[in-house]
């Protein structure tokens, strides 16, 4: 369309602008005629190819040739120039530049007018080339709505990148989750059956079968231990609701410690991600007192404040020999993270004090 415009002006002006001729005045016309013609088209040139001041000389020029075409031609469309031209410069221009250039449109277009046809005249022909200046607000307004567009189309590009880069977020924590529930479930779970099979391979050296058979048997139940992890680590990556309390209660229980929960406060519906979390929390200290403290008491607790959750697991210290073996290193780190999730904290030490002086206690502590 633009194209188009600039083309029918053009043909316009040669087809109707008179003199046109190699001597004299038909010469000069043909002269700026010519400029003309190539300062408007060249507003076809993109933005980035021409810099600011150089489209200001160009304008400028271009509305000098537009006005001395009007005072040399005797007929035509000459005035179209003016008007095509002023009206990028609205567009091409910021817009005090572009007013001043209107205004200057506007004035030597109209003194043209006047100084040539005379002052006794008919007004009509000389103050419509005022009206030069006028199209430079229809530019002003498309540069507006071109830069509006231009700004919506960045805002949705920075929203687009800012939603990747939220979304590639959420799969490395996912991620992340996932490899904490995979350390729990099969760390653990494998670290304490492989301690039982050792133990029930050396007792066969001995001759004791009892032994033998009762290592065997903690195997086995921590083989369904290990079965009922994983259907909660499924729960939890489904999204499914677990009860907290029902859920530490058999934890407790299965890790061969009944009776060992006290719920303090009043128990409320927590969210599904708190639940699992503080389950894995208390998993990997229930291990962990498991494997270092074998035969000790333990006790977990579970606090119902106004605006936190606490969670304790502490142990007496060993009764018997702990087997040897080397953990994985994760569990803290596994521990604090899970509590990071949740704005909460984790500490984690001996006891020095109480019943349970000498052992090993964890304190998991969750707003909400």
């Amino acid at each position: 369309m633009q194209w188009a415009l600039t083309l029918f002006v053009i043909g316009s002006a040669i087809w109707t602008v008179r003199p046109l001729d190699l001597s004299g005045r038909g010469l000069a016309c043909g002269a700026l005629l010519l400029v003309n013609c190539v300062a408007l088209a060249a507003r076809h040139l993109p933005e980035d190819r021409v810099p600011p001041r150089v489209a200001l000389v160009w304008l400028t020029a271009g509305i000098l040739a537009a006005a001395a075409l009007l005072g040399v031609s005797t007929s035509g469309s000459s005035y179209l120039f003016a008007y095509f031209l002023v009206g990028h410069i609205g567009f091409r221009l910021e817009s005090r530049r572009a007013l001043a250039l209107a205004a200057l449109c506007s004035v030597l277009c109209s003194g043209v007018l006047y100084f040539r046809l005379g002052s006794g005249h008919d007004l009509l022909p000389w103050t419509l080339g005022l009206t030069t200046g006028g199209p430079v607000l229809i530019g002003i307004l498309n540069r507006s709505n071109r830069q509006a567009v231009r700004a919506a189309i960045s805002a949705a590009e920075s929203a687009e990148r800012a939603a990747r880069a939220e979304a590639k977020t959420a799969v490395l924590t996912e991620r992340g989750r996932i490899a904490r529930d995979v350390h729990d479930v099969l760390a653990h779970s494998l670290a304490g059956i492989n301690m039982q099979l050792e133990l029930a391979d050396a007792l066969i050296d001995t001759g004791d079968l009892d032994k033998v058979r009762e290592a065997n048997r903690k195997a086995h139940s921590m083989v369904k231990e290990s079965l009922k992890q994983a259907q909660w680590t499924v729960h939890a990556l489904r999204e499914d609701s677990l009860p907290l309390v029902e859920s530490l209660t058999a934890m407790v229980e299965s890790s061969g410690h009944r009776d060992a929960l006290t719920v303090t406060g009043t128990a409320r519906e927590v969210p599904s991600r708190v639940t699992q979390n503080l389950l894995r929390i208390a998993q990997e200290a229930l291990t962990n007192a498991a494997r270092h403290a074998p035969g000790g008491d333990i006790r977990v607790e579970l606090t119902y404040a106004a605006e936190s959750m606490k969670l304790t697991v502490s142990n007496s210290p060993a009764t018997r020999e702990a087997s040897p073996g080397v953990g994985s290193g994760m569990g803290l780190i596994g521990m604090r993270e899970r509590a990071a999730l949740l704005g909460g904290t984790i500490t984690a030490g001996p006891v020095v004090a109480g019943p349970d002086e000498g052992g090993w206690q964890v304190e998991a502590v969750i707003p909400g």
